[in-house]
């Protein structure tokens, strides 16, 4: 039977022949997971022989991996901001970048009164559920097109015991939220790549990853371009949302139209504008 170390170079070499970038790391996440240990915990059992259910279950992984398919969604979870989230295929992979927007929404939301956050787009819940993990009087307002998106923010916002502060909405942006419901504080990803450059993109985005969360129009702006004046419009503290790069400023001037006033650029860890914020006078 064949023994831990010797699938794992097997899928490591098969990995790197289909272009993965990652192959070695890719196939210690997908074996772990195939084992159900920890990663490190790998390399304790190298002369392990796997059972015929590892096998077949690495040997489905490592297909999909092939496929160039994101290995958190064939895990179906992914850490953020130090916290897991379930994922399904097709919705957006949380990424490090994005870290940068909570931080945003952490500064315009009160720590000790009372909140109404929308999270415009909120894909697999990771933005806003992670702002009401950090805000304990915080209410949030999931909005999302996708209904696979809907069910996984619900499964998210279960496993995180924040069903009693969450209601997770269907629509498109701004209108699923009631217009006598109070709204605080706006937190959008938008999707913001110009279409052209889809295509061009890593398979893992181009073609594992929903065109909704990623198309932003011609100019990668058409989403900001509905949705800052009628968040800015609702907004009774701000709003903070995630740019793709080179677009901070025209997004910073969207907010100076739609009426917001101390408007700032935030950078992500690799020096790259990432957030525009704005709040209302």
């Amino acid at each position: 039977m064949s023994t831990v170390v010797e699938v794992l170079r097997k899928s490591q070499a098969w990995l790197e022949q289909k272009g993965s970038p990652s192959a070695r790391l890719d196939a210690e996440l997908l074996l772990a997971d195939a084992l159900g240990l920890e990663r490190l915990e790998v390399y304790l059992q190298f002369d392990k022989p796997l059972t015929e259910p590892e096998l077949a279950t690495m040997r489905e992984h490592v297909r999909r991996r092939g496929r160039r398919e994101p290995v958190a969604s064939i895990l179906g979870e992914k850490e953020f901001y130090s916290l897991p989230f379930k994922l399904a295929p097709g919705i957006l992979v949380p990424r490090p970048d994005t870290e940068s927007l909570v931080e945003a929404g952490l500064e315009l939301i009160p720590e000790d009164s009372e909140c109404f956050v929308a999270d415009i787009g909120a894909g697999s819940g990771c933005v806003g559920l992670t702002l009401a993990h950090h805000r304990p009087d915080m209410k949030l307002y999931a909005v999302d097109i996708e209904p696979t998106a809907l069910s996984v923010i619900k499964e998210n916002t279960q496993s995180m015991g924040l069903a009693g502060r969450v209601a997770i909405l269907h629509g498109s942006l701004m209108e699923p939220i009631p217009n006598e419901r109070p709204v605080d504080v706006v937190v959008s990803n938008p999707p913001y790549i110009p279409t052209a450059e889809i295509d061009r993109l890593p398979p893992e985005i181009s073609e594992h990853e929903a065109r909704s969360a990623l198309d932003g129009g011609i100019d990668g702006l058409d989403v900001y371009r509905s949705l800052v004046p009628s968040a800015a419009a609702r907004a009774r503290i701000g709003i903070a949302m995630e740019v793709g790069d080179g677009q901070a400023e025209s997004v910073a001037s969207l907010f100076e139209e739609a009426g917001l006033s101390s408007i700032s650029i935030r950078k992500d860890l690799a020096g790259i504008n990432r957030v525009v914020i704005g709040k209302r006078t």
